[in-house]
């Protein structure tokens, strides 16, 4: 059995049948307040918290759409939330994650369970200490119920991994869920714990936020340690939760920020100070608030047109809410962010010191891994690239050092030339893109660039149902301000929608698979189409055997599922076949938005001939579920 399998059965030995109380208390998008009014009240306890996520992991993670963002689950996470239950009832609460059930992402070194940053190099490492913002989170008094997959050692914004494959969108399974912290964004979406940590070197915040509607943080440099992270670029590595609500993830934030010895950067400058997220958060934040629209990085023809009318209809949303629009041209900004990245520099170096200091690892470099086959076929030429590099001593890397200077100044030019107080962009000009495609369209260099925080919040969804993030960028430690703004857009808007492959468990209980006959016949023809299908709407998959008769052979060309538009003819969603064929069986994956078509009859089947007679024909197909 699979390390992490066995872990997971673990727990749920340790789970008892005795679970009243998680059945009472809805865990599906309930927010950390609502926990932690709950459990005040009586009405739930942290080990029924965590039976009810655990429950869930196994329905929507291990089953169901098996979107796979889970590693490990600390098989002592009941016990550790019954010794929070007992401490709530002799002391009180710690603070607001007190019994809290969290998720941090499997490159935040664990003292109780591996940490592998998804290589399988690194499983089964158990590192000597805690991260910083792990050790954070435990006083606070939460639950670290699971680690969640993550690209590989954090070297990608698609969520795939030697040691955990690839984790799917929960809001439609064949597309990416983002990254590198994607397993995060997929499993806080989708409800397995109550909110996540992710790391951020260049959007592996932001871009599983955008992808999951959810709201990140890309934190200012040195607001939070990321002493005990597997490093990826010291220098533009941050790390921060992400969450459903902004109210989540200032809680959040206020348990993690702070001063590490370990860390140089967390050592503020006189008259720097940390906010409290949660004190700031004002509903009202937007009205007068300047905001600078970032034209360079709202993209061009290359780019998805339903991204940037979703993006720009947040924008106008902004002002609704009493925002000031301003344009920023900045007509140089794309050239300006050219060759500012670090990570090719520091990559090899700092995984090195990180595995150095962290206890008695299997591996202890890069070139180890690489060489030893120890990592997904899909990374090796970008890190073979990364061993040829010279590194810090380099006078490539002064270059780049001395651009991201010049960036930081003319950031905060056009920001006091225009008196704004964020610039607004799209997370990515592009929508999530199918499992095993490349993901392009990221606005991510901007923030890890200059060092200046960053936050993706929820901006809506494309016609055919992909969540879509918008990203507000400040000034140096104006993370606060960002994070206010961003709970003023909330509150104005509640962009906020749970997926439809992962509702409420009590409501998936019991649910039949459907199945349905269709057929059509081509006029003043012999021929016929039949078709046998079977969906599970638990998982949106799609089983279809089609025959076909009276066709001369090599008539049909291709068979495809549409989706229905308003002109009637709209975009194929499925390729069934591209040859000629006399039957056909097989299955797809339906995203929550095509099983509502579904449901109302608005997709399709498209069988293509050669003959100029029979053209195309069309079957619709319907089921009632």
């Amino acid at each position: 059995m699979p390390e992490s399998r066995l872990l997971f059965a673990c727990a749920l030995v340790a789970c008892s049948a005795v679970c009243g109380l998680a059945q009472t208390f809805e865990v599906m998008e309930s927010s950390i307040a609502d926990e932690q009014k709950a459990m005040t009240e009586g009405r739930v306890t942290s080990r029924a918290l965590v039976e009810a996520y655990l429950r869930r992991i196994e329905a929507y993670d291990r089953q169901g759409p098996k979107l796979n963002a889970i590693l490990t689950v600390n098989p002592n996470a009941i016990q550790e939330a019954e010794a929070l239950d007992r401490e709530r009832a002799q002391k009180g609460p710690r603070g607001p994650l007190h019994g809290i059930p969290v998720i941090v992402k499997d490159n935040y070194s664990t003292t109780d369970m591996p940490t592998t940053a998804g290589t399988i190099a690194l499983l089964g490492f158990i590192p000597s200490i805690d991260a910083f913002q792990v050790k954070k989170l435990r006083e606070a008094g939460a639950v670290i119920l699971a680690k969640s997959n993550l690209h590989e050692l954090a070297s990608g914004i698609t969520t795939i991994s030697s040691a955990g494959g690839q984790t799917l969108n929960p809001y439609d399974p064949t597309r990416n869920p983002g990254g590198s912290s994607g397993g995060t964004g997929a499993a806080i979406a989708a409800s397995f714990a109550a909110a996540g940590m992710g790391t951020d070197t260049c959007g592996s915040i932001r871009i599983p936020s955008s992808h999951n509607n959810l709201v990140g943080l890309r934190p200012t440099k040195g607001l939070s340690s990321i002493a005990g992270i597997v490093p990826l670029s010291v220098t533009q590595d941050v790390a921060g939760p992400l969450a459903r609500s902004v109210t989540d993830l200032a809680t959040m934030l206020d348990a993690t920020i702070g001063e590490d010895p370990n860390d140089p950067a967390t050592h503020l400058k006189p008259g720097q100070t940390r906010p409290n997220f949660t004190q700031a958060l004002e509903s009202g934040a937007l009205k007068g608030a300047r905001i600078g629209t970032l034209e360079p990085l709202f993209g061009g023809s290359g780019d998805d047109p339903d991204v940037s009318r979703v993006v720009r209809a947040a924008v106008d949303e902004m002002k609704k809410a009493g925002a000031v629009i301003v344009s920023v041209p900045m007509p140089e900004l794309n050239a300006d962010l050219e060759g500012v990245s670090l990570i090719g520099f520091e990559f090899q170096e700092d995984l090195r010191n990180y595995l150095a200091s962290s206890g008695n690892p299997p591996v202890h470099s890069l070139a180890e891994i690489v060489d030893n086959g120890l990592i997904h076929f899909s990374l090796e030429a970008g890190m073979r690239r990364d061993l040829e590099s010279k590194g810090r001593d380099s006078d490539e890397y002064r270059k780049a050092m001395a651009k991201r200077a010049a960036l930081m100044d003319a950031m905060l030019k056009a920001m006091d030339d225009q008196q704004l107080d964020a610039l607004v962009y799209p997370t990515l000009k592009r929508h999530p893109t199918r499992t095993g495609e490349p993901q392009g369209g990221s606005n991510c260099q901007l923030s890890p660039a200059t060092g200046f925080p960053a936050i993706s919040m929820q901006a809506g969804f494309t016609p055919d149902g992909l969540p879509i993030g918008v990203e507000l960028y400040g000034r140096p430690f104006d993370d606060a301000k960002l994070v206010s703004l961003a709970y003023s857009y909330e509150q104005a808007t509640h962009h906020r929608r749970a997926p439809e492959l992962t509702p409420a468990l009590g409501s998936r209980t019991s649910v039949p698979a459907v199945t349905w006959q269709s057929s059509v016949s081509v006029p003043g023809s012999p021929a016929r189409i039949s078709g046998n299908f079977t969906l599970d709407p638990t998982t949106g998959e799609l089983k279809y055997r089609i025959t076909t008769a009276g066709f001369p052979p090599g008539e049909i060309r291709y068979a495809t599922i549409h989706r229905v538009t308003k002109d009637e003819n709209g975009p194929v969603i499925a390729l069934l076949s591209n040859h000629p064929f006399v039957s056909l069986s097989g299955s797809d994956m339906l995203s929550g938005t095509d099983m509502e078509k579904l449901r109302a009859g608005a997709l399709y089947l498209r069988v293509a001939t050669k003959s100029q007679n029979s053209g195309s024909i069309r079957m619709t197909l319907k089921a009632a579920f």
